[in-house]
């Protein structure tokens, strides 16, 4: 019986960060035994937001290398560059003649996007959630591990599919949203604005290419208050947060003792943080070496990165061929 599907993308912007760890790498890594895993980073999409493309080769290693620090098999999984699959972008094609104007422009994140860069409104920002939708249809993949502000995108890709089946014929099994028997942890921002960002607000997020004492002083400034006046307090979510993240990588006897201390008010913040850094240092550290000791490995990487697009180009061909049998294209 053959494995179902899964597929998943990363943008090489920014560093990935504690939240990218919890919230998905580990449901990953999970995965790759159980199911056929497509795991790309996604360098086409990042055109959308015009980076420097001289720096953008580096930013896809430091990805690729933090994805098989934090534990991808590449023996496993097809771990791939999107660009290396020319077939995504003639599916793209295709889907496109299947996309309206008028829904594109209602997705909320390309509003977004309108409102905080007007004089950047590409093509390719409307039609990212055609590309989208191709990057999972190319590989007929029926689980998507997305986070909520993914949600609409991937309803949309269910919606070419089935435009696409009923025009032409079926082809496309529907996919669904996908996070592998497990709740995903919720990582807030140190400060308690928001979730940790791989682009914003750097002091508020743990990244996975933190030193130690970048660790030390970010949970130092780490937002906390007086503590609770009276016993069994609720906690307020940035309080929480630290204890979330102290659930995550310190002993459970540790946890129980602030837990302890907070329900019994006497908690000290300031030792909490302390035992905090000293755990999530230790948490990282390895993850941190072995990502920079494979990104200075350029061969190792090109030979992971071939072999990805070898079994990725695979899938998608046949796809393909499927895609222009129907479509009556393959004269």
């Amino acid at each position: 019986m053959s494995k179902e599907v899964v597929l998943s993308g990363i943008r090489p912007t920014g560093f990935l960060h504690l939240g990218n760890y919890f919230g998905a790498m580990r449901n990953y890594v999970r995965m790759q035994d159980e199911y056929n895993c497509y795991f790309f980073v996604a360098d086409w999409h990042s055109l959308t937001t015009h980076p420097d493309t001289k720096e953008l080769r580096t930013s896809v290693n430091r990805v690729l290398a933090e994805n098989i620090a934090c534990g991808l098999d590449p023996e496993k999984v097809a771990l791939y560059i999107q660009s290396d699959v020319p077939e995504i972008a003639e599916l793209y094609l295709y889907l496109n003649m299947l996309a309206y104007k008028g829904e594109l422009e209602k997705v909320p994140t390309f509003k977004d996007k309108v409102r905080l860069s007007p004089d950047n409104v590409n093509a390719g920002l409307l039609t990212y959630p055609v590309l989208m939708a191709s990057d999972i249809l190319i590989h007929r993949a029926t689980k998507v591990p997305v986070g909520k502000d993914q949600e609409q995108h991937l309803e949309m890709a269910r919606n070419f599919a089935e435009r696409f089946n009923h025009r032409y014929g079926e082809v496309f099994p529907l996919p669904y949203a996908f996070n592998f028997q497990t709740s995903l942890a919720k990582i807030m921002s140190l400060d308690g604005n928001g979730k940790m960002s791989k682009s914003e607000n750097a002091m508020g997020t743990l990244y996975l290419n933190d030193s130690e004492e970048e660790i030390i002083k970010k949970i130092k400034k780490a937002k906390t208050d007086s503590g609770p006046t009276e016993s069994n307090s609720v906690k307020p979510d940035y309080i929480e947060n630290l204890f979330t993240l102290m659930r995550l990588v310190s002993k459970e006897d540790v946890t129980a003792k602030f837990e302890s201390d907070f329900n019994n008010c006497f908690i000290r913040y300031g030792d909490m943080k302390k035992q905090l850094a000293e755990d999530m240092a230790a948490f990282i550290a390895p993850i941190r070496e072995k990502a920079q000791s494979i990104q200075n490995d350029e061969a190792y990487l090109s030979k992971i990165t071939k072999a990805g697009a070898e079994k990725a180009r695979e899938s998608a061909s046949a796809t393909l061929k499927l895609v222009r049998q129907a479509m009556h294209m393959n004269h």
